[in-house]
């Protein structure tokens, strides 16, 4: 089945590197036009380079999703260059705190709140107010598996993914039947957000996984493809879980 977003504009929070990169690489070729935002310049440029030629249109926006006038600004930013917006993929995220969750300092909960949480609903309303409350779309939002459980060191970081999961949910419900909002919930995949955590132990973290191996960017992006294409047109309010059957595992119990 091929996927096609020809006639389409997608605007991706976070999409200089990694899965929003990927993902923003997979739209392109499938025939949309990709606005790409993050907060430098310099990592836009050449994040937008690797897309010339794949099929859409391709542009650029700086903007720091944790301030919500960003929101604003990047979406008319996008309707200006293209005409229209149909699709936002909210995939920005930090994690600037690991440890215990109890010690973590304000600073770091403000952030980690504002970039992963907060800026989900500050786009989707911008995306709203611009184009999709007219003229319908899809909203993607990344979340994580961190965001169905406890887990030691990542534990606020996994609070505002869990947020994002009912966020999903919630925005879904209401955006309905114009706008459909689902999520994939990651597991571990290699990108230099998560560096610290794979880095010198690939081998032996994906020997614990069920398919032998960590995920990579394109697993995701693939899935998100597949999320924001027709071919999902009677999905909504969902997170499809792509983590290599990680959380599909035994507990351990006895019955």
């Amino acid at each position: 089945m091929e996927l096609r977003l020809d006639d389409t504009t997608a605007l991706i929070t976070g999409g200089s590197r990694g899965i929003g990169l990927q993902i923003a690489h997979r739209l392109c070729a499938a025939g949309a036009n990709v606005v790409l935002s993050s907060r430098r310049a310099d990592g836009l440029a050449a994040a937008a380079a690797t897309l010339e030629g794949l099929g859409g249109g391709v542009s650029t926006v700086v903007a720091h999703v944790g301030d919500p006038a960003a929101a604003e600004e990047a979406v008319a930013a996008t309707v200006a260059r293209f005409g229209s917006i149909n699709l936002l993929v909210n995939n920005a995220g930090t994690n600037p705190y690991f440890g215990p969750m109890i010690e973590i300092d304000p600073s770091a909960m403000r952030k980690t709140y504002e970039v992963n949480q907060a800026s989900i609903l500050t786009f989707s309303q911008a995306a709203w107010r611009q184009g999709m409350q007219r003229h319908g779309g899809a909203i993607l939002n990344i979340a994580s598996i961190g965001g169905l459980g406890p887990e030691p060191g990542i534990g606020w970081y996994n609070v505002t993914k869990a947020a994002v999961i009912h966020t999903t949910r919630q925005l879904a419900y209401e955006l309905a039947p114009s706008v459909r909002v689902n999520a994939i919930a990651p597991g571990l995949v290699k990108t230099e957000l998560a560096r610290g955590l794979w880095e010198g132990r690939e081998d032996a973290l994906g020997h614990a996984i069920p398919l032998g191996r960590l995920g990579e960017v394109d697993d995701i992006a693939t899935a998100a493809l597949f999320l924001l294409s027709p071919a999902a047109s009677w999905i909504t309010g969902q997170t499809l879980v792509v983590d290599g059957g990680t959380t599909n595992q035994p507990t351990g119990g006895v019955s």
